[in-house]
């Protein structure tokens, strides 16, 4: 019998609350992926003329800080679910208490339309219903919203990579993945806690309806030896929506 989406829910907050006090130094090997993407965004916001920027599933608070040290004219803040990170945020990487809201992304404690811009950066894998955020972020949002996070069919040999695809475009990915994970839906790793089978091409639809530009940068390359790059040839995608209206 497979685990409920609550215990779910808990099993990947307690993960967060015990590994808090050494989170950043687990994940100190996504720095340098996560300041290049950082420069995209950067350069987006500009474009925009973005003035204030939400950060969902802020963890311990290294967007919101990198985003405000780099940007210090806009106002930053993020939400997060889980205390312990939020504390490290504050005592540790320096954020303003107060930038950080205790929250969850499936129910933004903000009016529509409320934020310039809102981004999240590797989340989406960790949730069994990503696109419940990505709506909410689209919600808040009045001109672009960034995802970075992980994308499924570019990763693996390349014929997995196929087949991944295959059995995704026959709608029998879910049934493929819950076999996979024994009736979970998920994985448990000590790096990582519990993530799903997650690509950014699983929110394209919600994103599509809303924006009325949209660019996909690799954040995960390898040589692009397919028309189909970014995705087959990239394990992560960061997705810049943009609204012009």
């Amino acid at each position: 019998m497979s685990r409920s989406p609550d215990r779910a829910v808990e099993i990947q907050r307690r993960y967060y609350t015990e590994t808090a006090s050494h989170y950043d130094s687990m994940h100190a090997h996504e720095g340098d992926d996560e300041y290049e993407n950082l420069k995209f965004v950067y350069a987006m916001l500009r474009l925009v003329g973005a003035r204030t920027v939400l950060d969902v599933g802020a963890g311990t608070g290294r967007g919101v800080r990198n985003i405000q040290e780099a940007m210090p004219e806009l106002i930053v803040r993020g939400i997060e679910p889980v205390a312990a990170l939020i504390e490290q945020a504050v005592q540790k990487n320096g954020v303003p208490k107060g930038a950080l809201i205790q929250a969850v992304g499936e129910a933004l404690p903000f009016p529509d339309a409320s934020f310039d811009a809102v981004c999240s950066f590797g989340i989406l894998h960790h949730i069994r219903h990503p696109n419940r955020i990505v709506r909410e972020m689209l919600r808040v949002a009045r001109k672009a919203v960034f995802i970075s996070d992980s994308n499924r069919f570019g990763q693996g040999r390349r014929s997995l990579r196929l087949l991944k695809l295959a059995l995704y475009r026959m709608k029998l990915w879910s049934l493929a993945n819950r076999l996979k994970t024994g009736g979970k839906g998920y994985l448990l790793t000590s790096g990582d806690g519990l993530a799903y089978s997650y690509s950014v091409y699983d929110s394209f639809d919600c994103v599509t309806q809303w924006a009325d530009r949209l660019i996909l940068i690799p954040t995960q390359t390898e040589k692009a030896t397919s028309w189909l790059h970014p995705l087959l040839n990239s394990g992560g995608v960061l997705v810049c929506a943009i609204k012009e209206k």
